[in-house]
């Protein structure tokens, strides 16, 4: 398989050296889960972190009612995983489930380590990946407390481009943490506006 995205992923962070991304991309493996399926269960050990090649995923854990709360959706060049128990080798809590066919590009704990070490531009990488995480998680926080259902779709839109067309309208609300019926109002006078 090609690695081009990743690497050109990779070059938009970083400057690494041609015998690093060989290191790395030597050491990814890829993973191709259909639509419908569990890429991860809760209770697992994690030993894999996952780039989108192709697809979209939804990560999402169950409440003590049994509702399904949305964490995050990963399309093609986001990394997408159950990062506590990936770093800190606790069970995984996460449920991830293929939306569509999806292809990834996994890399295993262990070898990430190696890489770390052998070329430390992907200690850098990493960093600016988690950093930029942190950020959008303190956003989608803040925007949850304070904006109406129409700016937080909005900024959805922005940071998941087209994924309205490929993900169903009660999973976007359970994300932006809005009922189905609200997020459809907010949608219609967005298209109301679009046609004006």
């Amino acid at each position: 398989m090609t690695h081009e995205q990743i690497i050109d992923h990779v070059k938009k962070q970083v400057v690494a050296r041609p015998e690093d991304l060989l290191l790395f991309t030597s050491k990814l493996r890829e993973v191709a889960v259909a639509k419908g399926k569990f890429l991860l269960q809760p209770n697992t050990y994690v030993k894999h972190e996952y780039f989108v090649v192709k697809g979209c995923l939804s990560a999402y854990y169950l409440d003590k009612k049994g509702n399904k709360n949305i964490a995050q959706f990963a399309i093609e060049n986001w990394w997408l995983g159950d990062f506590d128990a990936f770093y800190n080798g606790v069970p995984s809590k996460l449920y991830i489930e293929a939306l569509e066919d999806s292809t990834l590009l996994a890399i295993n704990h262990d070898d990430l380590q190696t890489i770390f070490q052998q070329a430390p531009i992907f200690e850098r990488y990493f960093r600016l990946l988690v950093t930029s995480a942190f950020i959008s998680l303190r956003k989608r926080i803040l925007s949850s407390m304070g904006k109406s259902v129409k700016e937080r779709y909005l900024e959805f839109c922005e940071s998941y481009p087209n994924i309205e067309n490929r993900v169903p309208n009660y999973q976007i609300a359970n994300y932006l943490g809005v009922s189905a019926e609200g997020l459809s109002r907010a949608r219609r006078k967005l298209g109301a506006l679009k046609k004006t």
